[in-house]
């Protein structure tokens, strides 16, 4: 078990401003299902920073979803997620966010828009772009 999960009081990795708890962990945890694409895409990024293979498998589209680990055990120090856009459309949505990291103390950015798929009330992770600089 991680620090996170056992130190209630922390504030979610996703930067949405709430407690760990009574946010991404109770769609890690399988308590409830993300209600909208953002709420999965704050969850699969907090699951990135608990290195939880098991959810982000779980969450990707199957159509999508790459053969090889997704999580990794290397020293990645997660330092926070910005949504820049949410954009639903029925069943499918886009989110645009920047995910701040560092890897041996250099920093990095993750530039994204990535699609999710609706199927059956549930939310899935399909695939990304990358917008140009």
């Amino acid at each position: 078990m991680s620090r996170r999960q056992q130190n209630p009081g922390n504030l979610c990795p996703c930067c949405s401003g709430k407690v760990f708890e009574q946010c991404c962990q109770m769609y890690i945890s399988g308590a409830a299902v993300a209600p909208t694409a953002e709420a999965l895409m704050r969850s699969r990024y907090s699951a990135y920073t608990l290195n939880d293979e098991a959810y982000l498998r779980a969450t990707w589209d199957e159509r999508t979803c790459p053969q090889e680990r997704i999580a990794h055990d290397d020293p990645t120090q997660w330092l926070g997620l910005e949504i820049r856009q949410y954009r639903p459309d029925g069943d499918k949505a886009t989110v645009e966010f920047v995910a701040r990291y560092k890897i041996g103390g250099k920093a990095h950015r993750l530039h994204e828009v990535s699609r999710f798929v609706r199927y059956d009330g549930r939310w899935f992770y399909v695939d990304g772009s990358f917008p140009q600089k």
